[in-house]
């Protein structure tokens, strides 16, 4: 019993290492990160590719109210897996690093500065009592004198940059999509085709248009573009994505507990 009151201990205390140096609460926010639905980053030469399964759990929901990806500047965009309420927390917390950026040195922020920001604010909270990591990972993407970045934010605080990566569910399904099919001098299409086919590998190899989210940053214009439905659907049909009759009126089957939107 007393040993079983001590593994608790360590369960529950977020300040608290256990004897083989691991915070368990960092681990569990890890764990709600799974929950959540996917999220997938692509870089390519030309700019940077984010886009994100937001399947609806009902058909009454309304698609335009799932957000996933999220513009924090006009040149960089940011997208989630895990609490959705947790996310916001942290979207909003990098835009005003954005915004004072800009107020303060009249240029821009660096994506790389940005992602150190939000890493930082969320290692504050691995080491204070009475407080809980987030639960949350991020995808943070944009343009930083003129190449394309894209980087990944841990519950840890730990930050990662990357080629091309994959938060949420079925990740090591959707990591071993984009390492087989990844190369460096991939165009921007074939950055969202490669991210939508990411994401389709692990829903029977079909999308649907109102079902997941693209947002891309290119290094010409440097600016954040959401594309729209008709915009993903040509993509998805270019793609052979395009669900099959019998599954259009099938309710979505999503393990989304953690993941709202």
């Amino acid at each position: 019993m007393q040993g079983q009151g001590q593994q608790q201990a360590y369960d529950r205390g977020i300040t608290i290492f256990s004897p083989d140096g691991r915070l368990y609460q960092v681990e569990y926010a890890r764990e709600a990160v799974k929950r959540g639905t996917a999220s997938v980053g692509v870089r390519t030469s030309e700019g940077v590719v984010l886009a994100a399964d937001k399947r609806s759990r009902s058909p009454l929901m309304e698609p335009t109210s799932v957000e996933k990806i999220h513009k924090a500047d006009d040149h960089a965009g940011i997208a989630s897996a895990g609490h959705v309420a947790d996310a916001r927390q942290l979207i909003d917390f990098a835009r005003r690093q954005a915004q004072v950026n800009r107020l303060r040195y009249g240029e821009a922020i660096g994506i790389e500065t940005l992602t150190k920001n939000v890493t930082d604010h969320i290692q504050q909270y691995t080491q204070v009592g009475g407080a809980r990591p987030f639960g949350v990972a991020l995808l943070i993407g944009g343009v930083e004198n003129g190449e394309p970045r894209l980087y990944e934010t841990d519950p840890s605080g730990t930050p990662y940059e990357w080629k091309a990566v994959s938060i949420g569910a079925d990740r090591s399904d959707l990591q071993g999509h984009l390492e087989e099919n990844y190369a460096d001098d991939l165009t921007l299409d074939e950055g969202v085709g490669l991210a939508l086919r990411a994401i389709a590998s692990a829903n029977e190899d079909e999308l649907a248009a109102d079902g997941v989210d693209v947002a891309t940053v290119t290094v010409e214009t440097e600016t954040f573009v959401e594309l729209s439905n008709d915009e993903i659907a040509t993509y998805i049909a270019d793609n052979d994505l395009e669900p099959s009759d019998e599954d259009v009126n099938e309710d979505p089957d999503t393990d989304a507990d953690a993941d709202e939107e």
